[in-house]
C-alpha cells in the first residue's frame, strides 16, 4: 500500500517549530477520523496556544474556543448535535490551567465527547514559562533555577486525576516519541473516537509531546529527554477503561 497524505488534513504548511511534535498527532487524529467514516459529521474544537490554528490543519468543521473553554463549547455542540462527532484538541496550559475544571467537569458528567490533551511540559506559544505540568526541577523562563515544588507545588498529572472522576469512561496517556509509541498512540486515539460513536461518553488521550525550542534542546535530544524524564514522571498506560472493567 503507498503512503499517502490522509483527507483527514488540509493542505496548509504546518506552523510549528522544527521537531515539534504537533504535526504527528495531527496526523494521528486525522487519520482516525478518515478511517471510521466520520469526517463529514465531525466538528473539533481548537484551543488557545501553540495548537490555536488547528481550525486550518483539520479537513472538518471547526470551532474557535476561548482559553481553556473548548470542553464546555464542545460539550454544548455535542448537546445541540448529537450525531456530530465532537472533540477538543488543547495543550497542558490551557488544558491543565485555566481550563482544570472545564476538563473535571465535562468528566464528571460523562460528556460523549473526545478530548486531544497535548502535554509538552512547558507554555509553547508565549514563550516557555513553568506550565502546570512542568516537571519538579525543570528550567523554564519562569523557573530559571528549575521549578521548586515548595513554592509552587507538584506538576498536575491530568490521567490519574481524571481516573478518580466517577462519570470519566476512558483515560490514557500516550506518547509520539518512537515509531512503537506512536502505534500505540494511534490506537488509543482511534479507541477514543470510536467510543464516541457508540455513546460510551467521555475519552481523554493524553500525549506527551516534545518541545525543542522552549526546551533549548535539538529536536533529537528533546525527543530523549521525553523518554528519559517525562516518560518516567508521567508513565504511559490506560488509567481508566468502564468498557474493558464491566467486560472484566
Amino acid at each position: 500500500m503507498d503512503f499517502k497524505k490522509t483527507k483527514g488534513l488540509t493542505d496548509a504548511p504546518l506552523h510549528y517549530c522544527p521537531g515539534c511534535t504537533h504535526g504527528i498527532i495531527h496526523r494521528l487524529v486525522a487519520e482516525s477520523l478518515e478511517e471510521l467514516g466520520v469526517l463529514d459529521r465531525t466538528v473539533g474544537v481548537a484551543s488557545v496556544g501553540c495548537s490555536v490554528f488547528t481550525y486550518n490543519y483539520f479537513n472538518c468543521d471547526m470551532v474557535q474556543a476561548a482559553h481553556g473553554r473548548a470542553p464546555a463549547v464542545a460539550t454544548g455542540i455535542k448537546r445541540a448535535r448529537p450525531d456530530d462527532i465532537v472533540f477538543t484538541y488543547q495543550g497542558d496550559g490551557d488544558l491543565a490551567a485555566i481550563g482544570t475544571a472545564e476538563t473535571v467537569h465535562s468528566a464528571a458528567r460523562n460528556e460523549n465527547i473526545t478530548i486531544i490533551f497535548v502535554n509538552n511540559a512547558i507554555y509553547g506559544m508565549t514563550g516557555g514559562q513553568m506550565a502546570p505540568t512542568t516537571l519538579p526541577n525543570q528550567i523554564t523562563q519562569t523557573s530559571p533555577y528549575g521549578r521548586d515544588v515548595t513554592v509552587v507545588g507538584y506538576p498536575v498529572k491530568v490521567c490519574e486525576m481524571l481516573s478518580q472522576v466517577d462519570g470519566a469512561s476512558y483515560v490514557e496517556r500516550v506518547a509520539v516519541n518512537n515509531v512503537k509509541n506512536i502505534m500505540k498512540a494511534k490506537k488509543a486515539i482511534k479507541k477514543a473516537f470510536q467510543n464516541q460513536i457508540e455513546g460510551k461518553g467521555f475519552s481523554l488521550i493524553e500525549v506527551l509531546s516534545t518541545c525543542p525550542t522552549n526546551w533549548g534542546k535539538s529536536p533529537a535530544d528533546a525527543i530523549k529527554w521525553l523518554d528519559e524524564n517525562m516518560a518516567t514522571y508521567y508513565p504511559l498506560g490506560v488509567y481508566k477503561d468502564k468498557e474493558a472493567t464491566k467486560n472484566d
